[in-house]
């Protein structure tokens, strides 16, 4: 074991040597930024966990990507939007493959960066949403939901509950006071007209400490029938307990899937019960993908792999990313070939990317998460969403799967890309 990893520890110094220098032409690079440091640490360090465990077990199992090893190197950018941009710049080159923010303020100050150095942006889940219309934005990818269709499959199961009518209802909305915790404002303000619920919208300056007066407005002043929440790291877990102090009813609260995993819901501790988030893959260890990075990543030690929150949700959210990102490599060296391949060649490889039921399967993600595909105009691929629930113990899925209900989500995409278009002056591709 101990051989294993060192051996793991070698790779990983030789992986953080490549930024900024020349691979072999059987090496593809991967730069990562992450946070393992500062206020949000407890969310993304079992991300990038995941996210390098994937990378690890692909080397160790396959020999890499069709013969092609996988390197990388990281940045802490301390969820800092400067600090993002530094990282960016410093990890950047010609051959990489792309780049995940893992921060929605850091991925719009990168748009403009990423597309003039035709290096992807994989977003996934979080972002500009209206960057999934690709023929504005060749380079950013949101694959497999957006947060406008996030907002659309909440108001969808909390209509379900309430009998299929939102009439005369009322819906708070806690948020995260940034670019990351405003996204879903106007798809709610358009849904709360259609759908005749009023909407009453709740900041929260960072890092999301203070947020008593905010409770009190809610559980004494608006007493909404149903609460949403776009909270992130230590926002999440105060929110909850905030909530349970003010008596407000966990059922009927309801986080975005930021806002729905183990570091949220364990400092609230037994007040947690009942709390709810949407959610775009499944929990649990019990899936082939997970069970071979126990196997090659940690020889079967499960210990050492719980250590770094293999099977929490947030892990789970770094390995089906970073699954995502190494078959649009994969998928571009069977546009180009099998060898390191540029970003731009590897964009292409996501423009053609078809995670079907089967391909999932043979990925071992099979009952993990739904189908994904993404084409020149469509960079969102068509994902769904469920809800998942605490109990005090566990997360488990409480509903079908969700469609967010697309075409009037698409129409908001178009319009809100070509007005940035004609802003900058884009011209838009061609996708026909």
């Amino acid at each position: 074991m101990r051989s294993k990893f060192m051996a793991l520890a070698v790779a990983g110094i030789t992986a953080a040597a490549t930024a900024g220098t020349a691979l072999a032409a059987d090496e593809q690079y991967v730069p990562m930024l992450v946070y393992k440091s500062g206020a949000y640490a407890p969310n993304g360090i079992p991300i990038a966990h995941g996210w390098e465990d994937y990378l690890k077990m692909i080397n160790a199992r396959d020999g890499g990507v069709n013969g092609v090893q996988l390197t990388w190197a990281e940045c802490d950018t301390a969820y800092n939007n400067d600090r993002g941009v530094e990282c960016y710049e410093r990890l950047k080159q010609p051959t990489a493959a792309g780049v995940q923010p893992l921060s929605t303020g850091i991925t719009y100050a990168l748009i403009e960066r990423a597309t003039a150095d035709q290096i992807p942006i994989f977003s996934s889940g979080y972002g500009r949403t209206s960057a999934a219309y690709g023929p504005v934005f060749p380079y950013v990818f949101s694959a497999p939901l957006t947060y406008w269709s996030g907002a659309d499959v909440m108001i969808q199961y909390i209509a379900d509950q309430e009998g299929g009518s939102l009439e005369g209802k009322k819906i708070a909305l806690v948020y995260h006071d940034s670019a990351y915790g405003k996204e879903p404002i106007a798809t709610l303000e358009r849904l709360a007209e259609e759908e005749g619920f009023s909407l009453h919208l709740l900041p929260v300056a960072h890092p999301g400490l203070e947020q008593k007066a905010t409770w009190l407005q809610i559980g004494r002043q608006i007493r909404p029938d149903w609460t949403l929440m776009w909270g992130w790291g230590v926002m999440n877990s105060t929110a909850i307990k905030e909530a349970a102090a003010v008596g407000y009813p966990m059922d009927r609260f309801i986080g975005i899937w930021w806002s729905g995993a183990e570091p949220d819901v364990l400092p609230a501790g037994a007040q947690a019960s009942g709390y709810k988030s949407l959610g775009f893959h499944a929990p649990g260890s019990d899936y082939k993908a997970l069970q071979d990075v126990l196997k090659y990543v940690y020889d079967g030690d499960e210990g050492a792999a719980r250590l770094r929150g293999w099977g929490d949700v947030l892990y789970n959210r770094g390995i089906f990313s970073m699954a995502m990102q190494v078959e649009a490599i994969r998928t571009a060296q069977g546009i180009h070939g099998e060898k390191t391949l540029t970003g731009a060649q590897v964009r292409d490889g996501w423009e053609a990317l078809d995670l079907n039921d089967a391909k999932l399967a043979s990925l071992g993600f099979e009952g993990f998460t739904k189908p994904v595909r993404i084409t020149c105009e469509d960079h969102e691929g068509g994902g769904q969403a469920f809800v998942q629930q605490w109990d005090g113990n566990q997360w488990s899925i409480i509903s079908d799967w969700y469609n967010p209900r697309r075409d009037a989500l698409k129409e908001a995409y178009k319009a809100d890309a070509l007005a940035y278009a004609a802003e900058k002056g884009i011209t838009p591709r061609d996708c026909s």
